[in-house]
């Protein structure tokens, strides 16, 4: 029997370390929800982890690191991938030097673009969902993205980071600002029109 070690246990899933054949692997199990009538779950489950994982192979076929998947159950909600063996950006990103903080907040503006060019919102795109190994930047956790082509979910996508970095990272918030410019960058469309739905989303939490 193959040892596992748990991560991380959530509401909606168990993240576990273990092996698959000769690789380290982390293995994401959605969690059943005994509230729910079995075949409602079991397809929810199952939409949800073939969902994921699409994310996860088109997220890679625009240019942007992410775990290797291995094996994809959808019946269980299981999906094995990958262990990326680095630091997570929330882990380092205090302790950088200023040179190197600009230079992975410009890689995760350009690695965004990379997903909304291709109309993949990630949906938790936070500094904890970021690992850095071999200096390249790794997205994690698609558990709650979609396909969306909306400016209006793009800028959401984007706020859920600039919160992520002012809560996690306050001394260090205005850097956001080098996200954005390598966002711009690589961004096909007009990223000042999701720029202006960043500005709209923090007004109207302002005036609730």
């Amino acid at each position: 029997m193959t040892e596992k070690t748990i991560l991380y246990r959530g509401a909606e899933a168990e993240i576990c370390l273990t092996n698959y054949m000769k690789y380290k692997v982390v293995q994401k199990r959605r969690v059943q929800k005994t509230y729910r009538i079995k075949d409602i779950d079991d397809r929810l489950i199952s939409t949800r982890t073939k969902g994921e994982t699409k994310l996860i192979a088109e997220a890679r076929k625009q240019g942007v690191s992410v775990p290797i998947i291995y094996d994809v159950d959808l019946k269980s909600g299981i999906i094995t991938m990958e262990y990326i063996e680095g630091k997570r950006i929330k882990d380092i990103f205090n302790y950088l030097n200023k040179k190197e903080r600009i230079d992975i907040c410009k890689k995760i503006g350009v690695n965004i673009a990379k997903l909304h060019n291709n109309d993949i919102i990630h949906g938790d795109i936070t500094t904890s969902n970021m690992i850095l190994a071999n200096d390249r930047i790794h997205f994690i956790d698609f558990g709650l993205g979609e396909k969306n082509n909306e400016i209006e979910t793009k800028g959401v996508d984007l706020h859920v980071l600039m919160e992520a970095i002012d809560s996690t990272h306050s001394k260090y918030s205005d850097y956001f600002d080098y996200v954005i410019e390598g966002y711009k960058k690589e961004l096909k469309e007009n990223a000042n029109l999701v720029i202006q739905k960043i500005e709209d989303i923090v007004k109207r939490g302002r005036y609730r």
